[in-house]
């Protein structure tokens, strides 16, 4: 083993309050990262694959890369506990609101006569409120639902079957981020009916938890890889599970 290696030892997640970590903020980077992109580059776009027997079908591009946050969301609730992972939702979050509020403000102004990409900003950050609001409350549920049960799940396994509670905790999470987005930014709206809302949120959400399913193996390299380094592994037993504070 190598002299910046440790065998992890099991901590309660109070314990960490006082002990430097080498990488956390460099995953709670990623996660924002991660985040912010899928909304900007994916959200919008609808591609298509073409499919053996059934032909073109199409998807939302930003299924490809949201998906990873979860992973990393799960990274973190594993790695260094609920109360780290709470404050990196929240980080996410606020990014998302001022990204909302930004991206309204740099639409809105006047454009100049001479410059001709208004069009192409409106189509790609003008997005309906509606639907920028859905995102950010869909995500903020969501994401807090995915952290809350691999953190209770890691206790009732005592830190067993590392992929039961990263696949539980994904199909609880996207479950409740599909449950609330679908409905909150297309239901009754023009061009969606009552019953494709429901095909779509649910074909998104298998897709969803399918893709991080096919992960697994990379999370477990990453999850491995933190605690070694890391030299801890964290349990939380005795934490305050509430979602409305940012203190760690």
């Amino acid at each position: 083993m190598g002299a910046t290696e440790h065998q992890p030892v099991r901590v309660e997640a109070a314990a960490l309050h006082d002990r430097a970590l080498r990488y956390f903020d460099f995953v709670m980077v990623a996660f924002v990262t991660i985040l912010l992109l899928s909304n900007v580059l994916g959200a919008g776009k609808v591609a298509t694959v073409n499919l053996p027997a059934i032909g073109d079908w199409p998807f939302g591009a930003g299924i490809l890369f949201f998906p990873l946050s979860y992973v990393i969301g799960d990274v973190l609730t594993e790695v260094y506990g609920y109360a780290r992972a709470r404050r990196c939702i929240w980080a996410g979050t606020t990014a998302l609101v001022f990204m909302a509020f930004m991206a309204t403000v740099v639409v809105a102004l006047p454009p100049a006569p001479d410059w001709g990409g208004q069009s192409a900003y409106e189509q790609v950050f003008g997005q309906v409120p509606r639907i920028v609001f859905a995102s950010i409350i869909a995500f903020w549920a969501g994401e807090f639902a995915n952290s809350l049960v691999l953190a209770k799940m890691k206790v009732w396994t005592q830190g067993k079957h590392l992929w039961t509670r990263t696949i539980g905790s994904t199909v609880v999470g996207q479950g409740v981020d599909s449950l609330i987005f679908y409905p909150l930014a297309f239901w009754g709206a023009s061009g969606w009916t009552n019953d494709l809302v429901v095909k779509v949120m649910f074909t998104q959400w298998v897709l969803k938890v399918s893709w991080e399913a096919l992960l697994t193996p990379v999370t477990y390299l990453v999850v491995g890889f933190l605690k070694r380094r890391e030299g801890v592994d964290v349990f939380d037993e005795r934490t305050d599970f509430t979602p409305f504070r940012a203190k760690i």
